[in-house]
């Protein structure tokens, strides 16, 4: 067998996945810019293409061979990450097409121990279409898309002991940078993508907000905790009494008085 021959049954054989042959084309690079201690996760879903009368074995297990994953740990500064995500595949004779992204933008708001009960995620997503809704711009012509949005971290007390814990909530932003009710991400027309580039640009809220409403009650230095009905009524509504507070807990243990500060000097 020539050299040749020997490249094309090897690549023949990296194509042979769990018994379904899998074909990728053309593909678009895909950025995020994360903030700090972020990470991301991606799920791609790819559907048959039209016209086509096929099902994917395996769909809707664990790493089906409909989805691809992309995924990057955290890093302790704001960065950018990039992926090249193939447009379409063939699996068991069935031609796909990229369908749609859902992107986990998973945040750590508790450093000294990053585990994923001090971590909290929220969503970005991208759907590929056919052709774009009336509305909705293509592709510019410097071959990047650029689509925003913003998170910002939610703070709660939980427990008889009321500790500080956080929520962290992603919204997309407009052109204006006014922040939208939706998630960030937005349709893409398929056929306008290949070899372009779609970024991903998320930034943080500079200040958090609560939670929950009618909780905490806002003053120039900071937010204090409503008493509700006592010290063990974990709802702690406010419900018009913004005279009497109580102390909550930092996630090292300090008793606080206002948040973020702890203490009122």
């Amino acid at each position: 067998m020539s050299g040749t021959s020997r490249f094309f049954a090897l690549l023949a054989g990296l194509l042979v996945i769990s018994g379904c042959s899998v074909l990728q084309s053309e593909h678009f690079t895909l950025q995020a810019d994360l903030p700090a201690n972020f990470k991301f996760s991606g799920d791609a879903y790819y559907a048959p293409a039209a016209g086509q009368d096929c099902t994917v074995p395996g769909t809707g297990s664990p790493r089906a061979p409909d989805r691809k994953y992309f995924e990057t740990d955290y890093r302790p500064e704001a960065h950018r990450v990039e992926f090249q995500v193939p447009l379409t595949a063939r699996v068991g004779g069935c031609a796909l097409v990229l369908n749609s992204m859902r992107i986990d933008l998973r945040g750590k708001w508790r450093e000294d121990r990053p585990n994923q009960v001090n971590s909290h995620s929220d969503f970005a997503s991208l759907s590929f279409r056919d052709e774009l809704p009336a509305g909705y711009s293509g592709m510019p012509a410097s071959g990047e898309k650029v689509l925003r949005g913003q998170c910002t971290w939610l703070f709660r007390t939980v427990g008889p002991q009321r500790y500080i814990a956080k929520i962290l909530q992603c919204r997309g932003l407009d052109e204006q940078g006014q922040v939208l009710k939706r998630l960030p991400g937005g349709a893409l027309q398929r056929d306008q993508l290949a070899g372009q580039t779609v970024r991903l640009v998320i930034g943080l809220a500079a200040e958090e907000k609560p939670a929950v409403d009618d909780n905490w009650v806002k003053f120039p230095n900071g937010w204090k905790r409503c008493m509700g009905d006592g010290l063990d009524d974990q709802y702690g509504f406010c419900r018009g009494n913004t005279t009497d507070f109580k102390s909550f807990r930092m996630t090292g243990g300090r008793e606080c008085t206002i948040y973020p500060g702890c203490t009122e000097e």
